[in-house]
């Protein structure tokens, strides 16, 4: 294997989730057919060094006892991801900053729409999830500007911001991708099934639910996309963005 994503599997049950990522991710799927006299693990050990980062289609624990030996230094190892069969969690499991894969991860959450799992301390002490909705076609200055008077407002920071979230449709607007990109932040999609189920809006709006069939979409996305998170700005709107942010509560 030698594609800039691998993505490998124990069990034959795995093939169509493997197939799903190798499609959508343009990686490269591994694990079904070993070369003769190597078992799966085997395999996987000769074709870890060749490709940057991994999907790892398995249990945690599954995953730990491949990766005995292989690893040297996080500057050098491959970022790897597990995602479990039932697209539960999935897991940035080695290389979290310099093998990208704690923007694997959301990359295959929002794909499967498993939560995602970060545990780099930089990650975990960021406290703040925003929300945001916007009109089709809206810039990235439209963006930022609509983020920033808001953090303003908390008198917060963009240093804070965890991950922003929106709505699975709003997964390819152009301007909320780009100030992602450009802040180093990772977008996490909330799909609609899941905000029907969990509206939680101060207000609905009928314009969303004429369009999206939901209440709201920053509000419960920003909540949603916490773990025992609570607003501390309900729905704020700026020239076609609104924003909402929440902030993940200690459980200490």
């Amino acid at each position: 294997m030698n594609s800039g994503l691998g993505v490998w599997v124990v069990r034959d049950e795995a093939e169509k989730l493997g197939r799903y990522l190798e499609t959508h991710l343009g990686g490269e799927l591994g694990g079904l057919i070993c070369k003769a006299g190597m078992t799966n693990r085997e395999a996987f050990s000769a074709s870890f060094i060749h490709c940057p980062q991994w999907i790892m289609v398995m249990a945690v624990g599954i995953a730990v006892r491949y990766l005995d030996g292989l690893t040297k230094h996080k500057t050098v190892d491959p970022g790897v991801v597990v995602v479990d069969e039932g697209c539960r969690f999935v897991v940035s499991l080695l290389g979290g900053h310099e093998g990208g894969a704690n923007l694997l991860a959301y990359r295959v959450a929002n794909l499967t729409g498993a939560v995602p799992i970060v545990t780099t301390a930089t990650e975990t002490r960021k406290p703040l999830v925003v929300g945001i909705g916007c009109r089709q076609g809206v810039s990235i200055d439209q963006i930022g500007t609509a983020v920033a008077e808001a953090l303003s407002a908390l008198s917060r920071s963009e240093k804070e911001i965890r991950e922003v979230a929106t709505v699975d449709l709003k997964g390819d607007e152009p301007g909320i991708l780009k100030w992602c990109e450009q802040l180093g932040v990772p977008l996490r999609l909330i799909p609609r099934s899941l905000i029907r189920e969990r509206p939680w809006v101060a207000e609905g709006s009928p314009f969303v639910y004429s369009h999206f069939g939901i209440e709201g979409v920053c509000e419960p996305c920003a909540l949603l996309a916490t773990f025992k998170g609570r607003l501390i700005l309900r729905k704020t709107t700026r020239n076609g963005v609104a924003i909402a942010i929440a902030e993940e509560v200690s459980g200490i």
